[in-house]
């Protein structure tokens, strides 16, 4: 009896499980994996003497969204061209480094609706800089989306990991994630924890090349509608005006034409 309980707790934890998002999933685990994982040493986690750096930069293809691109490219230049390369996600970033005369370590697209596939790509390109001791550190330069009106250039760590903050797969704007919590489902890990660990920090840190590719399209979007809409207005004002001079002049020569008749007038007797 005991045992066939077990089994119906188990397969409603599994169902339970299976129907949650994969982020909310993968935070279940790391919760519970990360505080037994002890002195968890790692490829990915090596901290090492800086001397090759690399940024992962999250830029538009297009233009006509404000000072996004601007305020973003005004940050990657304050990296030392001689010891940073450049992975690019958008044509304005590379277009940036090209002009630049700065290294240019590999170029990716990502749709208006970023995919995970395309975080993927990155997460592993830059992941494989880092264990080939190509570079000794990797950031993320991005907009993050603080809200309609407010987007930030920002730079933030993302190789070697440190601290393991909760995933979050949609754009909230608060920075580098939260802190983890424990949930009501208990994990046995096979063979231990620091084993399961590592073969999760790949995947985490594809989540959050994911959730920096949803906070900077949020921000280009975001950035652009303003920009269309200071456009708009600008040019409503700038109508206004011209007509409300052009009625002015309009008034003046028919002031102009009606003295000129009177004064005929007047001379003719």
């Amino acid at each position: 009896m005991q045992m066939v309980a077990s089994s119906k707790m188990r397969k409603a934890q599994l169902a339970a499980i299976a129907g949650r998002p994969y982020a909310t999933l993968m935070n279940s685990v790391l919760a519970e994996v990360a505080p037994h994982s002890g002195d968890f040493a790692h490829p990915l986690t090596e901290e090492r003497t800086v001397k090759k750096r690399a940024i992962i930069l999250i830029s538009t293809d297009k233009g006509l969204c404000g000072a996004l691109n601007s305020n973003l490219l005004r940050e990657a230049a304050k990296f030392d061209k001689n010891t940073t390369v450049y992975l690019c996600a958008g044509r304005k970033g590379a277009q940036f480094v090209a002009r630049a005369k700065r290294q240019l370590s590999a170029e990716f697209t990502y749709k208006d609706a970023p995919l995970f596939s395309e975080a993927r790509a990155i997460s592993r390109f830059a992941q494989e800089l880092f264990l080939k001791g190509d570079v000794d550190r990797v950031d993320i330069l991005f907009t993050n989306f603080i809200n309609t009106l407010m987007q930030k250039a920002e730079v933030r760590p993302f190789l070697p990991v440190g601290e393991i903050k909760a995933l979050e797969a949609s754009v909230e704007g608060d920075g580098g994630g939260t802190e983890l919590r424990k949930g009501t489902v208990e994990f046995q890990f096979e063979p231990d924890p620091q084993h399961v660990l590592g073969a999760l920090l790949p995947h985490y840190l594809n989540y959050q090349i994911y959730q920096v590719l949803l906070e900077a399209k949020a921000s280009e979007h975001s950035a652009r509608m303003v920009a269309m809409k200071n456009a708009t207005d600008n040019a409503k004002q700038l109508i206004k005006d011209l007509t409300l001079e052009y009625n002015k002049l309009r008034q003046a020569n028919i002031t102009k034409e009606l003295l000129e008749i009177t004064t005929a007038q007047m001379a003719m007797g």
